[in-house]
């Protein structure tokens, strides 16, 4: 029996697990279109360049303006062709948990499922925490204390209601608001033109002020990543086969343009001061260029992108929880559809007051974390995409990285050794955060095989084998 056959046969299989009667009613339910999916990833990995001014303050103007050309081909691009493959391959929500879990067995599906929810989870608290930014910058009373706090929790609960709502609706709700936070940075670069001096782009840090190369790599990398994200929803998605190529590219010109274009206009056009240089100074950039007017037009197109930003993520979240309860690596009550919107209202729950919770720490520790936990998660999945490649050569890909095996080997290297560092430049609190969530999801594995299954505690689904175990001969 031939690879393509047993492709087919995970397929099948799939749509033949055991679901309650809300998840089997998503058929009957509207699948997320091409344009809405572009706009769901675009938010899922950027939402435009609000956030990277960190990366001007960190290292200057050059090392900015390079970093957001070179960093796509070295790191986004692999990534979302590695997507692009895998996803269309097991079209099935869950994504890089299907991945791990076929290449290396339930174990590896289950810790890469829980090192990328963390990391999913945090990234809503730290897109809560710039939203309130920008929102602090026209109501001080939300600066600090426990208002700021207030306001973080109140925003997380009514953009999680919206999410609660309906697939289709958060798709289109995202072109909205990808047009309406973009069009103030279109604004910001059209006005600028006549202040711009190319030489300010060449600019490195200001005298006496020292290179972060910490905060800079940090801040390119949570700028850039997540483009595997959207796989977690690819069973939502209309002939995913044929729409996550064709999306992904879109989405990857659309980033890579949203965070040049801006960048490119405030360099150019006003004097470097680094130290101004946090987030939120894109709105003091527009109100010296073109006035108050445009300063409160990018505030609230941040506020927009960053509604955005928790939509899409918040989808992902809770659609990688309902793959995981298909699976079997999580209860069956995971799988459970809303009877009116028919969205996994309990993965939707749970995301949210984990958001919640953590959205107190301090935002360079939120991105660190984010960025330890899917730097782990990446490295897993960099090797299932290998050894999938390498165990079944011959499996049918609608879409096919055009390389060998040692190509692709080299394609992941260079990703790979960025990883590393990145995680070499962790704090004592982003390893400690790290290491408990590490071995808390080890200990729920192990606790849900032994006891729960075993006990009949909780409804597991029984997903059988994994693909490869099969005799392929």
């Amino acid at each position: 029996m031939g690879d393509s056959n047993y492709s087919q046969q995970l397929l099948d299989h799939q749509e033949t697990l055991p679901t309650t009667k809300a998840a089997s009613a998503s058929q009957n339910h509207k699948k997320l279109s091409i344009i809405p999916f572009i706009f769901l990833i675009y938010f899922e990995v950027s939402g435009g360049a609000y956030g990277a001014e960190a990366a001007v303050g960190a290292a200057g103007p050059l090392c900015s303006i390079l970093g957001f050309l070179i960093f796509p081909f070295l790191w986004s691009i692999p990534e979302a062709l590695i997507t692009a493959e895998l996803a269309t391959t097991f079209p099935g929500n869950g994504g890089y948990v299907i991945w791990a879990h076929q290449a290396f067995g339930p174990f590896w599906g289950s810790l890469i499922g829980s090192w990328k929810f963390l990391s999913g989870v945090i990234n809503l608290a730290s897109c809560s925490v710039l939203c309130i930014e920008y929102i602090k910058l026209v109501l001080p009373l939300f600066s600090c204390g426990a208002s700021r706090y207030f306001a973080v929790m109140s925003l997380a609960l009514v953009l999680s209601f919206l999410n609660y709502t309906g697939l289709v609706v958060v798709g289109y709700t995202a072109i909205l608001l990808g047009i309406f936070s973009l069009v103030p940075f279109i604004l910001l670069a059209l006005i600028s033109i006549p202040n711009i001096d190319p030489s300010r782009w060449i600019s490195l840090n200001e005298d006496r002020v020292k290179t972060d190369w910490s905060l800079f790599f940090n801040t390119l990398f949570w700028n850039l990543n997540f483009w595997d994200n959207a796989s977690s929803l690819a069973g939502e998605v209309d002939r995913p086969q044929k729409t996550f190529p064709k999306a992904l590219f879109s989405a990857g010109l659309l980033t890579c343009l949203a965070y040049l274009v801006p960048l490119l206009a405030a360099t150019g056009a006003i004097p470097l001061k680094q130290e101004n240089w946090v987030n939120g100074y894109f709105a003091d950039v527009a109100q010296l260029i073109a006035g108050k007017s445009l300063m409160i037009f990018l505030e609230i197109g941040a506020v927009l992108s960053s509604i955005g930003f928790y939509e899409a993520q918040l989808t992902s979240c809770a659609y990688q929880l309902l793959g995981m309860a298909d699976l079997g690596v999580l209860p069956q009550c995971f799988s459970v559809r809303s009877k009116w919107f028919n969205t996994p209202w309990l993965g939707i729950l749970v995301s949210t007051l984990i958001t919640v919770a953590v959205s107190s720490m301090n935002f360079a520790d939120l991105i660190s974390s984010i960025n330890f936990l899917y730097s782990l998660a990446m490295l897993l999945e960099f090797a299932s995409f290998l050894w999938l490649r390498r165990k079944l050569p011959m499996m049918e890909r609608p879409f096919r990285v055009p390389l060998e095996l040692p190509g692709l080997i080299m394609m992941c290297l260079i990703p790979s050794g960025f990883l590393v560092y990145i995680m070499s430049l962790a704090n004592g609190t982003v390893l400690l955060v790290s290491s408990v969530v590490s071995a808390l999801t080890i200990l729920w594995y192990f606790m849900t095989n032994h006891f729960c299954k075993s006990n009949m505690w909780n409804h597991f689904n029984n997903v059988g084998p994994k693909l490869m175990d099969q005799d392929l001969d």
